[in-house]
């Protein structure tokens, strides 16, 4: 496993720094960004990206299944929920009535957490209720055959959580790689899990469409801005010739990022 996922602090510096150098700049390029915003995350996680844009001055709520992240995301952004600038709620969205936030979000976001969910078409009917008239909703997502598509770095042996491509096996054989690398129990579920959910570019534009959003702007990533901390690698845009190419981009673009409208 990467030693930033074991540690919360730096996790949540590394999220902020990809905010604030890609997500922001990418978001920014959509809607006017000069004023503050009204900004909601599902799936916050520890509160790194939130934490990019209360440093700008937004308003950001955080919703997250975990009470031991948002824990973690109150201890870490103790000071800017004392400013009122964040808060954060440990629950199920499906739970949270969207009617109870006035005014609603100008920017919804979603990093590296479509993937996990299960009826993916019904999360993306949800979220158009908590969306503001002319807001927007980000996704920054790995479409599920790239090398890494399988999240296989929270794996906790060496060669498990560096390995490109093997969560494209057939679940039995995967299943068994990850007990022969001696990944515990928990890891193989999750894994299973994520194997399960993992979405393509393809299936994410068709669902979007099904629920009544058009794409206002994609970009597609050679080398995900999080490699530099996961691998030292530069961040590297893809080559317009393989956006192009339905399916076969799937395999070598490491992450895509989308701005969707109602």
């Amino acid at each position: 496993m990467f030693k930033f996922h074991g540690d919360k602090n730096r996790y949540h510096d590394m999220t902020r720094e990809v905010t604030e150098q890609y997500v922001i700049p990418f978001v920014s390029e959509s809607i006017n960004m000069d004023r503050k915003l009204h900004v909601l995350e599902i799936g916050s996680g520890e509160g790194g990206v939130l934490a990019a844009f209360t440093k700008r001055g937004d308003q950001c709520l955080g919703i997250e299944l975990s009470p031991a992240r948002v824990k973690k995301a109150e201890e870490i952004m103790s000071t800017e929920i004392k400013e009122g600038k964040v808060r954060f709620i440990a629950e199920n969205i499906y739970d949270i009535d969207p009617e109870s936030f006035s005014p609603k979000f100008y920017l919804i976001i979603l990093k590296d957490v479509i993937e996990q969910i299960h009826e993916q078409e019904k999360i993306m009917m949800r979220l158009g209720e908590f969306l503001a008239p002319g807001g927007v909703i980000f996704f920054g997502f790995p479409p599920w055959q790239m090398p890494f598509g399988g999240h296989q770095q929270i794996a906790k042996s060496k060669i498990g959580s560096k390995l490109p491509y093997y969560h494209l096996l057939p679940m039995p054989l995967f299943r068994g790689f990850l007990k022969l690398m001696g990944e515990p129990e928990n890891i193989i579920e999750a894994l299973a899990e994520i194997k399960e959910t993992g979405i393509s570019i393809e299936r994410f534009e068709r669902i979007s469409k099904t629920a009544g959003f058009t794409v206002d702007r994609s970009r597609f990533f050679l080398i995900n801005p999080v490699y530099k901390y996961k691998f030292g690698l530069q961040p590297r845009r893809q080559i317009g010739l393989i956006n192009a190419i339905p399916f076969a981009r799937n395999f070598v673009t490491t992450c895509a990022y989308y701005i969707l409208r109602k």
